[in-house]
């Protein structure tokens, strides 16, 4: 049966690959743009049962979607064999699934060790309080890197669809003129930019609102941002590329 070949393997892959991506990704957009607008809307009696009963189980889906997609993603990359550093990082696809690659491995990053090990912080001291103890004074700025974390990652996460899906849906499949001339110079941008925006993301250059963080104090501004950073990266592409 052809579902057994290596084709059929890439096409398992590729579908379980984006099933665990839409629990991902769509749960990432839950936290931001219902959650936490939700929540501080709450009284802080309901705000502390929600913790309990509502967000664990939705990070337990988060976090083990997220592991899914990536090890799913591997999968993809094992069954093409063109996919070998040469053609990740010199051809016109592999440059655009390497970009896209490079953010979603940054998303999965900051899941696993920034927004879970900060929201275990917060999810044991909302329980600490419902059974009548102390709260945990780190809860509150484990809560604000979890926050940043988590606009970070849907931040990332529109240019990061955006070449993913550019990979096999445009025009980047195809050779063009003086393409290997900018190459060097798109990495080096791209880098530059994707380390800034996850040193901001990371808390790095400072935690209060505004400022750097503009991006990240309101959940419509990352948004926004996300699709300006997408605008961004695919003029280099256009200026440095083609």
């Amino acid at each position: 049966m052809e579902i057994f070949t290596q084709s059929g393997g890439e096409f398992l892959s590729r579908w379980a690959h984006v099933l665990a991506g839409v629990t991902w990704i769509g749960l990432l957009y839950y936290f931001n743009v219902v959650q936490v607008p939700a929540f501080a809307q709450f009284d802080a009696g309901a705000r502390t049962e929600a913790i309990q009963k509502l967000v664990p189980r939705a990070l337990w889906w988060f976090r083990w979607a997220a592991m899914l997609t990536l090890l799913t993603g591997l999968a993809i990359l094992s069954f093409q064999e063109a996919y070998d550093a040469d053609y990740l990082f010199r051809s016109p696809p592999g440059i655009s699934i390497s970009t896209g690659i490079l953010l979603a491995v940054t998303m999965f990053l900051n899941v696993w060790l920034v927004i879970w090990p900060a929201q275990k912080i917060v999810i044991a001291s909302a329980e600490a309080t419902a059974a009548g103890r102390e709260a945990d004074p780190r809860a509150a700025g484990a809560g604000r890197r979890g926050l940043l974390a988590s606009r970070t990652n849907t931040f990332f996460s529109i240019p990061m669809l955006f070449f993913m899906v550019a990979t096999s849906h445009f025009s980047f499949h195809f050779p063009t003129a003086g393409f290997a001339d900018g190459r060097a110079a798109y990495w080096i941008i791209v880098l530059a930019l994707w380390g800034l925006i996850e040193a901001i993301g990371l808390g790095w250059l400072g935690t209060d609102p505004g400022g750097a963080r503009w991006h990240l104090d309101d959940h419509k501004r990352t948004i926004i941002g996300g699709f300006v950073l997408t605008a961004v990266l695919y003029g280099l592409w256009e200026a440095l590329l083609t």
